[in-house]
């Protein structure tokens, strides 16, 4: 994973409640494999007609928005299906965090597995944070994570809450089997230990 400490980066709003995981990556893609073409399955049949062509108003298919990095979104995103290809599909295609009023719980988690920054605040400052995007013409927002805090010209800077070893983890970009691996070394020396209190394993 590609550690996460500050980032300063173009951020698009999409400005609609309960976005599920099939919105996010649609079903048939689920078995495909995950290479070059994964980000294209992204927000597939939001982002495309029955005709296979773009929906000029979907956000991403605008140009200011095209190379964003950070989505802010309604609440409940990510709810649904329990499927780990929605964040895969995410970070392959460049975006880093998502900030949003809440998430579904299952896709909260594997956001942080996966380098992913999932962002919780209130649905106040989401509301304004989307329209300062939509005014402006190159909308930027700064995340700093060692902090804990976001800024953009339309706001001072926010406080946001992470759980710790969440943070940790995110900040030297180590996945659950990353950070178990810090451990190698105990955990050898306990599989020994035990062969030798328990002969019998």
């Amino acid at each position: 994973m590609v550690p996460f400490k500050t980032l300063k980066a173009l951020a698009a709003p999409l400005n609609q409640d309960n976005i599920d995981t099939d919105q996010i990556l649609p079903a048939r893609f689920l078995m495909m494999p995950r290479d070059q073409k994964y980000r294209t399955y992204l927000f597939r049949d939001l982002r495309e007609d029955n005709n296979g062509l773009q929906t000029p108003d979907f956000f991403l298919n605008q140009k200011k928005f095209s190379k964003a990095q950070i989505i802010v979104a309604g609440r409940n995103f990510g709810c649904g299906s329990s499927r780990e290809g929605a964040v895969f599909t995410l970070v392959d295609s460049g975006f880093r965090s998502v900030i949003a009023p809440s998430f579904g719980d299952i896709f909260y988690n594997n956001s942080f597995n996966n380098g992913l920054l999932p962002i919780v605040l209130p649905e106040s400052l989401v509301k304004e944070l989307q329209q300062f995007l939509i005014n402006e013409a190159a909308p930027e927002i700064t995340i700093d994570l060692e902090s804990e805090q976001i800024f953009c010209e339309a706001t001072s800077w926010v406080k946001f809450d992470i759980d710790p070893h969440r943070r940790e983890r995110l900040l030297k970009g180590l996945d659950m089997v990353d950070y178990t691996q810090q451990f190698g070394e105990a955990i050898n020396r306990y599989e020994r230990d035990c062969l030798v209190d328990k002969k019998w394993l």
